[in-house]
């Protein structure tokens, strides 16, 4: 995978709401670890989740710092969670709607032999950005 395709094709996906699209990146049976709050095991898990979260907030990834290799890829995330609907147990604190949280990540992606990756994790580095 090169920088390019990570971030056109999977986080452009994923910012655009294109399930197919950025899901197509995992393994069926991807390990998704959200910084310790969540686990997700599998692709079609992720997709839910996700379907789920996207219909109650638009959530916007900015890639700041990304390295990739053919075994992984690190970056640093700044994600906007704008709500669209008020929810108080949302996994990234208690939002309003209209309001946005802005979280700085670090994400950690292992990549399997077939380009696909089996293991996501993610680490706060800060609690806003």
């Amino acid at each position: 995978m090169t920088k390019e395709e990570f971030m056109q094709d999977y986080i452009g996906a994923f910012n655009r709401g294109d399930f197919d699209g950025f899901t197509r990146f995992y393994a069926d049976d991807v390990d998704f670890d959200l910084g310790g709050k969540r686990r997700i095991k599998g692709r079609q898990a992720i997709r839910e989740f996700y379907e789920g979260v996207f219909a109650r907030i638009d959530e916007t990834l900015d890639v700041t710092q990304l390295v990739i290799d053919d075994e992984g890829a690190a970056c640093i995330i700044v994600t906007e969670f704008k709500a669209l609907e008020d929810w108080s147990d949302f996994i990234a604190g208690p939002i309003r709607k209209g309001e946005s949280i802005f979280i700085e990540s670090f994400i950690f992606y292992r990549i399997g032999p077939d380009g696909k990756f089996t293991h996501v994790r993610t680490a706060r580095s800060q609690g806003k950005a």
